[in-house]
């Protein structure tokens, strides 16, 4: 029975070249680039209002209105205004009930990848971070988000305020591009010399707050990435290495006895980078009923192996 080689682990300052070669730079990038379009067109919603005056989206991340009609508002702010005893209006209600839903399909940490701009910032810092090599890093541990998560609703409830929007990075952003306040620009430093010399992933994988939150919403979320054609895999752990969230990917990587071929992990961010960077496109996003586990081959038999992807094998 013929096995695949084992390739040795890219180094550092070689993750996507053999992507890149073999699947082209659109292939290579696309979610990256989605997800930045994303971001920066979400900002740019909120910014062109008090920028240019025209008022397509009034507020901000945590409460909005669109077009004057669609209200949106971060359920984790409303349950911090429960907890500071205030009983909010109803179309904050149904504003945060809708992007409940939304989140609760995708999977809640969508938001961290896809919608937060401090993900720019802690993305840039881990490039800088892998380009200088550095691997010496402060052991945080995951559990501590959680307990900021629950300390912020405390602080909300013994002193009657919605707390975290006091010291909320993304809410500081973008009342920074609009007031130049100084002090968030120091904040946001801070956060990027955190994750890029400190301790790798620090701010979204170990103390944000809104991050722990919105985890717990992706618990049941149907779009999730699968590890659909594992069979293809040549172990060069280029998707371990871009994954902000590496314990996510493990499970699924498991050429014996893998539980699943789905990321269910409700830390998953749903970011696409294991997607991109794969050469043999082991991975795709899928909807988290379809499990390749167990089914013949344990692969996609709508995408036949292409012979740019074939490693050498071992008799």
């Amino acid at each position: 029975m013929a096995v695949a080689a084992k390739k040795k682990a890219t180094p550092p300052s070689e993750l996507g070249r053999e992507a890149l070669r073999v699947k082209g730079f659109w292939k290579t990038c696309k979610w990256l680039i989605l997800r930045r379009f994303s971001q920066i067109t979400i900002l740019a919603l909120f910014l062109i209002g008090p920028w240019f005056g025209i008022w397509i989206v009034k507020g901000n991340l945590a409460s909005s209105l669109t077009l004057d009609v669609l209200p949106l508002t971060d359920p984790f702010v409303l349950l911090q205004t429960l907890a500071a005893g205030y009983l909010p209006e109803m179309t904050a209600v149904i504003g945060a009930l809708i992007v409940l839903a939304f989140y609760m399909l995708i999977g809640g940490r969508a938001y961290c990848s896809w919608v937060c701009p401090i993900n720019i910032v802690t993305d840039a810092a881990q490039w800088l971070r892998t380009q200088l090599n550095i691997k010496s890093e402060l052991k945080l541990s995951r559990a501590n988000r959680y307990w900021f998560l629950a300390a912020v609703l405390g602080v909300s409830a013994a002193l009657g305020i919605i707390a975290w929007e006091f010291v909320n990075p993304v809410s500081m952003v973008q009342r920074a591009l609009i007031f130049g306040m100084g002090m968030a620009w120091a904040i946001i430093l801070m956060i990027f010399l955190l994750d890029a010399f400190i301790s790798r992933r620090a701010w979204c994988g170990h103390l944000c707050p809104v991050g722990a939150f919105y985890s717990l919403l992706g618990k049941t979320s149907l779009i999730r990435v699968n590890a659909v054609a594992l069979d293809r895999c040549d172990r060069c752990m280029e998707c371990f290495a871009v994954c902000p969230e590496q314990k996510v990917i493990t499970p699924v990587l498991k050429k014996n006895g893998r539980p699943t071929s789905i990321i269910k992990d409700i830390n998953c961010t749903n970011c696409g980078r294991c997607i991109d960077i794969c050469s043999t496109e082991v991975f795709r996003f899928d909807l988290r009923f379809n499990d390749r586990v167990g089914h013949p081959a344990d692969s996609d038999p709508a995408e036949p192996v292409k012979q740019s992807h074939q490693r050498e094998v071992l008799p």
